[in-house]
């Protein structure tokens, strides 16, 4: 399982109740099909050309690695923790299988709806890989802006350790305007759970978003996260 850390801001992102009423799908599905598709030449461009404060960044920037060689993948593990812990950003560490099957999946479905629990309903955020990049955007920001919509949370995957260390090491940029730690958690969450899964009819949801939109409903995440526990969890967080 993912390992991160669950501390939280007190900022908060408003409420955007019109937007939680529309489906994705029928007649605006082409529209947004073709935003995501510019959205996606947008960050290939931005992994090359740079805008973002992290996108040059290896894990040798972060980490010093030849510190870190002689450890354990465990040791690893708890230094990374310690050192992000003391940081308000979310963090994990992946076991190598489980990355595998994430990129793997990401690969054929780049792309992807989430929804972010609220007091009062759920916000959504669609997921973009880039890369060993995973770009989240809010699907209001999206409808109103289209490509060029501006990443709002950040995840970054670092996979040198695997092969000899079988983790995958991962942290995050985050634009606190918008998100707080437990909700961009959440969001982290999700990807295990939508990407990592073993259960058929949670990746069917996936493949459905990306090969068949017309038959997605966002009612479909919602219903996923509610069995997860996943949302009940966030709502927790925020009483």
């Amino acid at each position: 399982m993912i390992k991160s850390n669950p501390s939280v801001y007190d900022a908060r992102m408003e409420k955007r109740s019109e937007t939680r009423r529309q489906p994705l799908g029928h007649s605006k599905q082409a529209d947004f099909a073709k935003i995501m598709d510019q959205k996606v030449e947008n960050l290939a461009a931005q992994g090359s050309g740079g805008r973002s404060r992290m996108n040059d960044k290896t894990l040798s920037s972060v980490l010093n690695i030849d510190l870190v060689k002689n450890k354990t993948a465990e040791e690893i593990k708890e230094i990374w923790k310690q050192y992000f812990s003391m940081k308000d950003t979310v963090f994990a560490i992946i076991p190598g299988e489980v990355f595998d099957l994430m990129w793997d999946r990401a690969q054929a479905c780049p792309s992807f709806l989430y929804a972010v629990p609220r007091r009062e309903g759920y916000e959504f955020f669609v997921g973009q890989w880039s890369g060993l990049q995973l770009h989240f955007t809010s699907l209001i920001n999206i409808q109103t802006t289209r490509d060029a919509a501006p990443s709002q949370l950040v995840l970054y995957h670092y996979r040198e350790l695997q092969e000899e260390k079988g983790i995958v090491l991962m942290t995050a940029e985050m634009d606190s305007r918008f998100l707080n730690v437990l909700e961009a958690q959440s969001l982290a969450n999700q990807v295990q759970l939508f990407y990592a899964t073993h259960r058929p009819e949670t990746y069917k949801l996936v493949e459905m978003f990306n090969h068949s939109p017309d038959a997605f409903k966002h009612m479909m995440i919602i219903s996923e996260l509610e069995q997860s526990g996943l949302g009940r969890q966030l709502r927790l967080g925020h009483e």
